[in-house]
């Protein structure tokens, strides 16, 4: 994937650090790579135990897939409740993501946060979360079925509501669209700044945007990226992305030729 200048869009994908048999490793889901490789070249970036400045990261990348995860943010970081018994954390990929979201938001590197990365998203930004959905009242069991399938899992599990007058409508999406569901946390109040874009049926805040960042902010709950070439919705979210990406790589290249 090139621009007219040449340079092909370098985008972040953000790793989970896991305990694979003996050793410590680095993990992104491959469909995260995949479709971080429709918007340019995918790079995974480490979860580790002393992060770079992010800063230094955001200067060589054009975008940033925030990834889903098995594990949770730690509610210390939104001075929520201790965690269940057994909720699994990841302590190094919330020391990479949680400053790593502020910096490209102020820098105006596009971003576009799934699952984990939408909470991360919220909490970065200073909102906070429900961690178990399916407990509060008047809420939906938001989780996947965890002996089924992957297909069934990833399959079609409710609607979303588009909100008038936002990024989604602006994207052309339909008012509403069946969406899959894989979460037990989910947004409780929302970070100043970010606008709900659509909800489930239960009001549960489904995805957000950020008007007045300086660059392509996006997140959803839900997870786009499986299959994302034959879900119409999907592919939308992610051309929305990767032209993002592209605009901004084009920018960096004239900065580049001016110095």
């Amino acid at each position: 994937m090139k621009h007219a200048t040449g340079r092909a869009p370098l985008i972040g994908v953000t790793a989970c650090r896991q305990q694979l048999g003996k050793n410590s490793s680095h993990t992104a889901g491959d469909k995260y790579v995949e479709a971080a490789g429709f918007a340019g070249i995918p790079l995974i970036l480490p979860a580790r135990d002393e992060p770079v400045d992010p800063l230094r990261i955001l200067e060589r990348l054009d975008g940033i897939l925030f990834t889903g995860s098995p594990s949770n943010v730690e509610p210390h970081h939104y001075n929520g409740a201790p965690s269940a018994e057994g909720t699994r954390h990841d302590v190094f990929r919330d020391r990479l993501t949680l400053p790593l979201l502020q910096a490209a938001i102020d820098t105006g590197v596009p971003v576009f946060c799934i699952c984990r990365g939408f909470q991360e998203l919220n909490v970065s930004l200073g909102g906070t979360l429900h961690q178990r959905v399916q407990e509060l009242p008047g809420y939906l069991d938001h989780r996947e079925p965890h002996e089924a399938p992957l297909e069934e899992q990833y399959s079609p599990r409710h609607l979303v509501h588009v909100q008038p007058g936002g990024k989604f409508e602006r994207l052309g999406l339909a008012e509403s669209f069946m969406v899959n569901s894989l979460h037990s946390q989910g947004i409780d109040r929302l970070a100043d700044g970010l606008r709900a874009e659509a909800l489930a049926p239960d009001g549960l805040i489904e995805a957000v945007s950020m008007e007045d960042a300086p660059g392509f902010v996006l997140g959803v709950q839900w997870h786009p990226e499986w299959r994302f070439v034959d879900n119409p919705v999907s592919l939308r979210l992610f051309k929305a992305f990767r032209e993002a990406c592209l605009a901004h790589a084009a920018g960096e290249r004239l900065r580049e030729k001016a110095l």
